[in-house]
């Protein structure tokens, strides 16, 4: 695999599967037309051998262009009327609405990286949005999760550290002020290990409540979510890409039910855009 470095300084691979099948499919593209060409009206080149080397330079130019590694792939839908785009970035630097994935006790702490690790997108949403203001964000937390009645209540015994209360996987609690709306959704749960984890079920479950959600809280606004499910929650079943292709599946068809948004983000971490094949996911869109 060959690596190449982009101007932002992340690194990424280039597949020779993909440049080799982008080589074939110009070549059968050019072979094509130049037998039509000779074929139908009787052309013949004077210097075969020039006209195949410009083919065979034409086509490897076609194949790196298309090969090429992307920051970006999308696609516009006519029914229903929604775009999808994903694209590399900093998904707390978005001027959209926002997902956040939880757990179900919609634990907060990051102390010491013990409950809630600081590096995560639970973490860095305190750490940024909240400026380490744990109080502040437990707060507007209760206050969403107010219209909703714990499924269980846990003990200091059976769980020492963190919150207490267990919701429902797939409940949303909706932050953040209409302007910039944060959909903290629970789909994972936590042990009283504290370890953090998420079936496909309760993954497909709980993307089709916050899909819910959003529809009835967000205003067609647009929206932008991680790769959930790809670090300490811990799916082990779908590697990343697949999870992309699981939260894009699953919000096409909710929005072929009922409206969700009119354009859905996914945000890839720079760190993990080697995991994700730009072309497969634009190939996968196409195919929608």
């Amino acid at each position: 695999m060959r690596r190449q470095k982009e101007q932002d300084g992340v690194e990424h691979t280039q597949s020779p599967h993909a440049l080799f099948a982008q080589f074939l499919i110009a070549f059968g593209l050019i072979s094509g037309a130049i037998q039509f060409a000779g074929q139908v009206f009787g052309v013949r080149f004077a210097e075969p051998g020039l006209v195949t080397g410009l083919s065979l330079a034409a086509c490897l130019a076609w194949a790196i262009f298309k090969a090429f590694p992307r920051r970006h792939a999308g696609r516009a839908f006519d029914y229903p009327d929604i775009s999808i785009e994903i694209r590399v970035g900093d998904i707390l630097e978005s001027d959209t609405d926002i997902v956040v994935g939880f757990c179900d006790t919609f634990d907060t702490d990051t102390t010491d990286d013990i409950v809630i690790n600081g590096a995560s997108l639970q973490g860095q949403l305190l750490q940024r949005t909240y400026e380490n203001d744990r109080r502040r964000l437990d707060d507007d937390l209760a206050r969403a999760l107010s219209e909703y009645s714990p499924i269980k209540v846990e003990t200091k015994t059976t769980k020492p550290q963190g919150k207490l209360m267990r919701y429902a996987i797939g409940t949303v609690a909706v932050i953040g002020s209409p302007k910039r709306r944060i959909y903290c959704v629970a789909y994972s749960r936590m042990g009283n290990d504290l370890t953090a984890r998420c079936s496909i079920d309760d993954f497909w479950m709980s993307l089709g409540k916050l899909w819910t959600a959003i529809g009835a809280r967000g205003q067609l606004n647009a929206v932008a979510v991680p790769i959930m499910g790809a670090e300490l929650a811990r799916v082990y079943a779908l590697d990343r890409e697949n999870l992309l292709k699981v939260i894009i599946l699953s919000f096409v068809a909710s929005s072929r039910v009922r409206p969700v948004c009119r354009e859905l983000t996914v945000i890839i971490r720079p760190d993990d855009i080697e995991t994700v094949d730009m072309l497969e996911m634009q190939a996968f869109l196409a195919a929608l």
